[in-house]
C-alpha cells in the first residue's frame, strides 16, 4: 500500500482504528423479558471477549413502546490485539459460515472508509453453542479506519483478506 499510494512514512500507511459491534435489544424490551436481555449480553461477551455497554433511548417513541432512558441496545468497542483477533475470526471463520455468502458488497464501505457488515443470526459465530440459545438476534459490525478515502479503504480491506466482490 505504501508503494501504490506513495506514502513516504511508515506511520502514514492507513490501518484499522477500532471495531464496533452493535446489537438492538428492542424485542427483549418489548416483551419485558429480563432473562432474554441477559442471555443476549452473555452471547455478546462470548463473541467479542468484552462486556457490552448498554445504550439508552434518547427520546420516547410510542410506536416502538420505548421511553427516554430505557435500554434499547448493546455496544462493544474493540481495540488493540483483541480487535485484530476478532477481525481474523470474522474473515476466516464467521463470514464463510454465513448462508449463501458470496462476498461483501463494495457499497458496504462508506465515504469515510468504514466497513459496515450486518449479520442476521449470531449463530454463525463458533463460540455460540446451539443448545444454549434462548433468542436469535442480529448484529452490526463496523470496522473503523484512519482513512478518509474510499479507494484506499477498499485496497486496505482487500489486503487484509476481507472477501469483497
Amino acid at each position: 500500500m505504501k508503494e501504490k499510494f506513495g506514502f513516504k512514512n511508515d506511520f502514514s500507511v492507513p490501518g484499522i482504528e477500532k471495531v464496533v459491534v452493535n446489537v438492538g435489544i428492542g424485542s427483549a424490551i418489548a416483551s419485558k423479558d429480563e432473562k432474554a436481555r441477559e442471555s443476549i449480553e452473555k452471547d455478546i461477551i462470548l463473541i467479542t471477549g468484552q462486556k457490552p455497554l448498554v445504550t439508552l433511548a434518547k427520546k420516547a417513541i410510542a410506536a416502538f413502546k420505548t421511553r427516554e432512558g430505557m435500554p434499547v441496545g448493546l455496544k462493544v468497542t474493540i481495540r488493540g490485539k483483541r480487535m485484530y483477533d476478532f477481525v481474523s475470526r470474522l474473515i476466516n471463520i464467521v463470514l464463510p459460515r454465513t448462508r449463501d455468502f458470496r462476498g461483501l458488497n463494495v457499497k458496504s464501505i462508506d465515504a469515510d472508509g468504514n466497513l459496515s457488515i450486518g449479520i442476521k443470526e449470531h449463530l454463525i459465530f463458533p463460540e455460540i453453542s446451539q443448545e444454549d440459545i434462548r433468542r436469535i438476534f442480529g448484529l452490526e459490525i463496523t470496522v473503523v479506519t484512519h482513512i478518509k478515502d474510499k479507494e484506499q479503504a477498499l485496497e486496505l480491506y482487500k489486503l487484509m483478506g476481507f472477501p469483497i466482490k
